[in-house]
């Protein structure tokens, strides 16, 4: 866990002002969805000055109250050099649905495609203006248990939280005062119909696989040794970062052996 979270965040503003500078990129674009990862890191992309397009990115969404449009006017009226759209995508995926004639709204593999429609969206827009995609995970969710959409979530040029754990991003947010509602909001991914929520697909609370990732990283305790409750999630840790393991390593490639290569 941070320890200082004002030099935390001081570093990470100014590690985006050097890497946008190095790339010779003109600002950010990020996708909203009113969750405290995406909230948190659209602020310090704010803070570096450089252009942020925030895009508000719904597919079939009948949430209401939705905190992404609280948090995009938080960000607009605080810094100048944020702008921000909003792009219904609910067309675009309906018009997949009907080409693959899929009725069952509820798999995995459409699931994902939001995630994967979205990402081209924001690559769109950052091509438009030689912006860098920012991604909003954090460490648990992309190198614990894989929680992202490969070439969705997954798909960005820079990750600027991934180096923090959930409990760490509930710190700075507090900090930077991110709206509380945000910071006390349930964390979901926003990919299903019937809004269901983090816990409830990975079994665990970010705080319990949180403890395990750590257990697992000092490899202090063999988690056979564990009981009850705790038994369980070193469990569900361990299963889910083996499945996930694909998407945390750079993909395989085929190295032709010297010898079957011919002389240039």
């Amino acid at each position: 866990m941070i320890n200082n979270s004002k030099k935390v965040i001081e570093y990470i503003v100014q590690w985006l002002k050097t890497y946008i500078e190095k790339t010779e990129s003109n600002g950010f674009v990020i996708g909203i969805s009113g969750g405290i990862d995406s909230s948190l890191t659209s602020v310090l992309l704010a803070m570096t000055e450089y252009p942020v397009l925030a895009l508000e990115l719904p597919i079939l969404d009948n949430r209401k109250n939705l905190l992404s449009k609280k948090h995009i006017d938080f960000l607009t009226s605080s810094f100048l050099n944020v702008n921000s759209l909003k792009k219904d995508l609910s067309s675009f995926y309906t018009s997949f649905l009907q080409i693959i004639k899929q009725k069952n709204n509820q798999s995995l593999a459409l699931a994902n495609l939001k995630s994967r429609i979205r990402m081209m969206t924001l690559y769109y827009y950052a091509n438009e203006e030689n912006y860098l995609v920012v991604g909003t995970g954090n460490k648990i969710e992309d190198f614990g248990v894989g929680f992202f959409t490969k070439y969705g979530d997954g798909g960005v040029d820079i990750q600027p939280i991934a180096d923090l754990n959930k409990s760490d991003v509930r710190i700075i947010s507090k900090e930077l005062k991110i709206i509380e509602e945000i910071q006390k909001a349930k964390p979901t991914d926003g990919l299903w119909e019937d809004n269901r929520l983090d816990e409830d697909q990975l079994k665990a609370t970010y705080d319990e696989l949180e403890w395990a990732m750590k257990i697992t990283e000092e490899k202090k305790i063999p988690f056979e040794k564990f009981k009850g409750r705790k038994h369980d999630i070193m469990k569900i840790y361990q299963f889910l970062n083996k499945k996930n393991n694909h998407k945390m390593v750079p993909i395989p490639i085929c190295k032709i052996p010297n010898y079957l290569k011919k002389e240039s």
